[in-house]
């Protein structure tokens, strides 16, 4: 009997050990095919943030250069020859025109007309005059005006 026991106690062993091993197989099966699916999200994954990655950086590098190509651009229209002094030219051309039609010889009359040459400078450069002033020059504008105010005066 004992050997009776002693072989129960083996075969069930066995039988218990055979049993762990196909469980652990299938275990072990089910674990890899979820570290496939985890490996084929995380592959997806990365794509994606790589694609992104990818896409801001262009965009960046794009919008940096679109950047100092308009600091560029800047600088050179702000440094570009004659503006300030064609400004100011058409100014003293508009205020020498008004002092000589209201009073010459005056410094007040002179200020008067240097502020009201700026403020028309800057009206016109908002309106169509100033597409008239560019294609004909300031001169042949201000004759106009002189015109109508010596038509005014008689």
């Amino acid at each position: 009997m004992e050997n009776f026991d002693l072989i129960s106690l083996l075969i069930g062993l066995v039988i218990g050990a055979f049993l762990y091993i196909i469980k652990g197989f299938f275990t072990n099966r089910a674990f890899k095919k979820e570290l496939a699916e985890y490996k084929g999200h995380l592959a997806t994954q990365m794509k994606i943030t790589q694609e992104g990655t990818k896409n801001i950086t262009d965009e960046s590098e794009r919008l940096k250069k679109e950047n100092e190509n308009l600091r560029i651009t800047v600088k050179t229209l702000g440094q570009k020859p004659g503006r300030n002094e064609l400004r100011l030219l058409n100014i003293y051309d508009s205020a020498l025109r008004k002092m000589m039609l209201k009073a010459p010889g005056f410094a007040q009359g002179w200020e008067l007309s240097m502020q009201e040459a700026e403020k028309e400078y800057e009206d016109n450069d908002m309106g169509l005059k100033t597409v008239v002033k560019r294609v004909f020059g300031p001169s042949i504008t201000h004759k106009k005006m002189s015109d109508e105010i010596i038509d005014d005066g008689k």
